[in-house]
């Protein structure tokens, strides 16, 4: 009886001691450095581009907008339009003919 509890408890020991479980080694995390190109390039046109400049950089680069594809003025007016209701432009009305106007000549497509 006595040789039967010692096998109990040898048993139950090893079912209670936990056992190691397979573990992945962790990912090393590394810190990455990127060079992003600098944002202070205003809309080239002196004065013609003032309304853009004034406008249009608080949310996108120059670079950005200059790369777009040729847009007939519909278009362009249907983009200035979306800026301002759907994205919510703090852009004044007085200045979207000029935003348009600019963009029609940078980027016009007839």
């Amino acid at each position: 009886m006595r040789h039967a509890t010692i096998m109990m408890g040898v048993l139950s020991a090893a079912l209670l001691t936990s056992t190691p479980a397979w573990v992945q080694q962790a990912p090393a995390i590394t810190s990455t450095t990127v060079e992003l190109p600098s944002g202070d390039q205003l809309f080239p046109g002196g004065s013609d581009a003032d309304a853009i400049n004034n406008n249009c950089l608080a949310c996108h680069s120059a670079d950005m907008v200059l790369n777009q594809p040729a847009l007939p003025k519909a278009a362009w007016e249907s983009e200035v339009g979306k800026m301002i209701k759907t994205y919510r432009a703090p852009i004044d009305e007085s200045d979207v003919p000029a935003i348009v106007d600019y963009l029609v000549k940078t980027k016009g497509k007839t």
